[in-house]
């Protein structure tokens, strides 16, 4: 009957089946844990899923527009909760404050303020649905005084549903956990992520081994290497196709390394030399001992080592394996 509703997720037969059965057997839970690693389809599975539930009973299929309301946000029966930086006494979402310029202190939480609001939006009947739903991205980030208000609302919702949103369910409050039906998300397959990056419009990305590789099962970690790598200004890019082959070159690079990158394009360039090196040698090159280099640079730039003399050291060393 509902499987029409899950057409675009792909690689979640399981989480599929659950949710199905669920509303065929009229057995919806007061709350589900959907947990599983980021970017497989656990925000796309929430989406379908109040598709389904939100849709008149006996639709095979999604009725016109419904899903496309639910995803702007525009239907007054789904409340969706995402982790918020706290600036001058406002919230702000992640995007919010990327297009505010805010300077970032810590990582986003879902904070206490937005659980009461929780309570205030379950306060009322669902106006159009048959019951109200609520979904919180990121429910990992809560902090403990935000977990503790929510534990009551999970065990009385009244007419609604909760979906939490968490890579595991170790990233959370046993007691919160205790009180959710649990649905699995796994990595998908190399051939189901090469069939939703095509889907998706990134179907380039599938001819970059080395992004699919870091990416590991996630669609949703490809895009953002791939965004990631467009970022990174081409010419140096193309630079960084070999490890330098002198002293001089692998200090220049160095340099235009720390000049031209931030901190987080930097962390993800060790990651990416890694797998790129991996792919690109042929056997020339010692692809192991560059990967334990570039290891130790993640980690000290992590630890806050300056990043010239971090880089300075990588390259000469990563220079010094092609005999230089």
């Amino acid at each position: 009957m509902a499987t029409g509703f899950f057409t675009e997720l792909v690689g979640q037969d399981r989480a599929i089946a659950l949710l199905s059965q669920a509303v065929l057997r009229d057995r919806v839970a007061p709350a589900y844990l959907f947990a599983g690693p980021d970017g497989v389809g656990r925000r796309l599975a929430a989406r379908c899923f109040a598709t389904l539930l939100f849709a008149p009973s006996g639709c095979e299929d999604p009725p016109p527009g419904l899903a496309q309301r639910l995803a702007a946000g525009n239907h007054p029966d789904l409340l969706w909760v995402e982790p918020t930086y706290l600036d001058r006494g406002k919230l702000l979402t992640i995007s919010e404050a990327r297009a505010a310029g805010f300077r970032r202190q810590g990582g986003p939480q879902i904070r206490l303020e937005q659980v009461r609001e929780i309570g205030r939006f379950l306060g009322r009947p669902p106006l159009e649905a048959p019951r109200s739903l609520v979904i919180l991205d990121g429910a990992e980030t809560m902090a403990e005084g935000a977990a503790n208000g929510l534990l009551k609302t999970l065990e009385e919702p009244g007419q609604a549903s909760l979906i939490l949103l968490a890579p595991s369910a170790d990233a959370l409050l046993p007691t919160l956990v205790s009180r959710c039906a649990r649905i699995p998300f796994r990595r998908l397959s190399g051939a189901e992520l090469v069939t939703v990056l095509e889907r998706t419009g990134h179907g380039e990305l599938t001819k970059r081994p080395e992004l699919l590789a870091i990416a590991q099962g996630s669609p949703g970690s490809a895009i953002a290497q791939g965004d990631l790598l467009a970022s990174i200004p081409a010419d140096l890019l193309e630079q960084l196709q070999v490890p330098p082959r002198s002293r001089r070159a692998a200090l220049t690079l160095a340099k235009r390394i720390d000049h031209d990158l931030d901190g987080d394009q930097q962390l993800w360039l060790t990651g990416y030399l890694q797998q790129s090196y991996w792919h690109q040698t042929g056997g020339h090159f010692d692809a192991i001992a560059a990967a334990h280099l570039l290891e130790t640079a993640r980690q000290h730039l992590r630890n806050y080592v300056q990043p010239r003399l971090v880089w300075e050291i990588t390259c000469l060393r990563l220079a010094r394996l092609l005999g230089a």
